[in-house]
């Protein structure tokens, strides 16, 4: 408030959003059986994200230390590699590999994001701590408690989301991975509430990423790395804080001058839910193809078409698509595909890649493939529309369904039947019959970076949950040392 032009300047108490999530940080216990062995699940998710990835010399020229050659006392390893880095750029390398190929999990409610993405700041630290702990004679962390950290960060980011959505400001989703991050590595890192606090101001006053690189005209590969670089800060911000360094407490209310004001159009956030284990135990897996997730069930449709006309192509005269309203808004383009990351955010260049192949790989997003003219004659036949029930049942916290259906209108009149799917493969409700299909996931990515006896043991040793939370994190991360 401003009278005769001198500010109030009495430092209010901290914003009420911050303090819930350090409460739910410091005092919330996991119980949920179910939340902790989906964390393990998708961990094993995240490691096959990244392992594929080292694949792609664009994900790989990132990596390892800013200045060739440091050093690292007591340094976290990324997976697959043989970098010992600081736990900030490990954090950096880790979060962009999981996410490059835009293969991992995924949560879609009024904002959508990948809270895997916190893997960046959790391993990295985590590894971290564990060697730091072990080199003062103390207990090393162990893969059990990285999976409670899991739990936590996953919630935070997806309650966040829940009602609130940044896209529509212009703002990146990674924002809430550098939040999410920011908060777990507070907790990892001993600090109390009121460093959380102020840790997690530290993470809202912060420059926040535009969400212009996922979007025509400018989609481009720096959506594979924003969550990495999220995460990476967070795990600054938060030693920083470690250090003294001080909060800001109505950094998201502060008139004029706070979060919402300034990026959120002067409105509060808005929650469904208090922070529980709802969100792990709900959220969905990319197990059988890179795709971003609304197109998901709209590939599985593809795939189920292409037999029927993979010989056929030619007598094509339209191909109609329904969806849900945030599959429009999002990936639905006309016109040219500039490389991979414009591409595997276009439903239709998605859905044509399984109506021609029969699958889709990462792969098709380069463009030897992107190269076959039938990709876009079969896009210029395509027409998008939206069920509104798509729509209302998407944005159900009952159903959280990413419907899509496709009907194939030939030459001469006659059609294919309307193929739907209201689920994924790696919706909740389809669990039994998504998981063998991760783990295969899983043990395929590790067969291709690893020789043969020791990914047989990283996978037996993931699989088996006591086992697996025992082992301390420095000794698994040894494990994916190349």
């Amino acid at each position: 408030m401003t009278t005769n032009n001198v500010e109030d300047n009495i430092r209010p108490d901290a914003d009420q959003e911050l303090s819930d999530i350090a409460d739910y940080v410091c005092h919330y216990q996991v119980t949920s059986v179910e939340a902790l062995d989906t964390a393990r699940n998708c961990l094993m998710d995240s490691l096959s994200c990244l392992l594929m990835a080292l694949q792609y010399p664009e994900a790989a020229k990132h990596l390892g230390p800013i200045v060739p050659e440091t050093q690292v006392p007591n340094g976290a390893r990324v997976p697959g590699t043989s970098f010992v880095l600081d736990p900030i750029k490990a954090a950096w390398d880790i979060g962009a590999l999981v996410r490059w190929l835009d293969f991992n999990d995924t949560w879609l409610a009024a904002e959508w994001g990948h809270p895997s993405d916190n893997l960046g700041a959790i391993l990295a630290l985590g590894d971290y701590l564990s060697r730091k702990a072990i080199a003062e004679g103390k207990a090393p962390l162990t893969m059990g408690d990285l999976l409670h950290y899991m739990v936590k960060a996953h919630e935070i980011q997806g309650v966040l989301a829940l009602e609130n959505s940044f896209n529509r400001v212009g703002l990146d989703h990674v924002v809430l991975v550098k939040v999410a991050s920011t908060a777990i590595a507070g907790q990892m890192l001993g600090l109390d509430k009121g460093q959380i606090i102020d840790a997690l101001s530290q993470a809202w006053v912060d420059g926040q990423s535009l969400r212009t690189y996922r979007h025509s005209p400018n989609t481009g590969s720096r959506k594979s790395w924003a969550a990495g670089d999220a995460s990476s800060r967070a795990v600054r911000l938060t030693m920083m804080v470690a250090k003294g360094e001080m909060g800001l407490p109505s950094v998201l209310s502060a008139p004029q001058w706070g979060f919402y004001d300034v990026l959120f159009n002067g409105k509060a956030f808005r929650f469904e839910r208090p922070y529980g284990s709802y969100v792990m135990e709900q959220i969905l897996f990319k197990i059988s193809f890179p795709a971003e997730f609304h197109a998901q069930t709209a590939v599985e449709c593809a795939l189920l078409l292409h037999p029927q006309i993979h010989a056929k192509v030619d007598d094509i005269a339209r191909i109609e698509l329904t969806t849900q309203e945030s599959a429009i808004r999002i990936i639905s383009k006309e016109g040219p595909l500039y490389n991979p990351a414009d591409r595997d955010h276009c439903l239709q260049y998605m859905v044509a890649i399984g109506l021609l192949y029969g699958e889709l790989r990462a792969e098709h997003y380069e463009q030897s493939t992107a190269s076959n003219p039938q990709i876009d004659h079969l896009r210029a036949l395509m027409t998008v529309s939206e069920d509104p029930r798509y729509t209302k049942d998407y944005n159900d916290p009952d159903k959280r369904s990413i419907a899509n259906a496709i009907r194939i209108v030939f030459k001469d009149g006659s059609s294919t039947e309307k193929v739907a799917v209201e689920y994924p493969i790696g919706h909740r409700r389809r669990r039994d019959e998504g998981i063998p299909v991760l783990e295969k996931k899983y043990h395929q990515a590790l067969l291709g970076r690893f020789p043969k006896r020791k990914a047989q043991e990283i996978y037996e040793l993931s699989l088996n949950s006591e086992a697996f939370s025992a082992t301390p994190v420095n000794e698994f991360m040894d494990l994916l040392v190349i």
